[in-house]
């Protein structure tokens, strides 16, 4: 999915899809569109214990330090199974500090954060 110039009712349409249908899905790549307010919802789905994502990419997405604030309280709440996270191209401040709390946790299986 990724530069597909997706809706904010799109992005919310997805969410209720992975939500209901999380476990098989490993993989998600969502760069270069612009989440906005779709961040919260997309952290909703990180935090549902039936979770099962390996690998997200937000790369190039317009993330500030609140979405990716919301992100880092969504991996704290279930940290179980995510290993990748992009973030990169995303002009990040203070929440890298957040992230890097996250790899420090030892229940954590986030291995790659870039």
């Amino acid at each position: 999915m990724c530069g597909c110039p997706f809706t904010d009712e799109g992005f919310a349409a997805l969410a209720s899809a992975l939500k209901s249908n999380v476990s098989y899905l490993r993989e998600l790549n969502l760069s270069e569109n612009k989440l906005g307010k779709s961040v919260d919802q997309l952290s909703a789905v990180l935090e549902d214990l039936h979770c099962q994502l390996e690998k997200l990419w937000f790369r190039d997405s317009g993330l500030t330090d609140e979405d990716c604030a919301s992100l880092t309280s969504a991996l704290r709440s279930n940290p179980s199974h995510l290993r990748q996270l992009d973030l990169s191209g995303n002009k990040l401040g203070y929440s890298v500090k957040l992230l890097s709390a996250v790899l420090k946790d030892p229940r954590s299986n986030l291995e790659k954060l870039w």
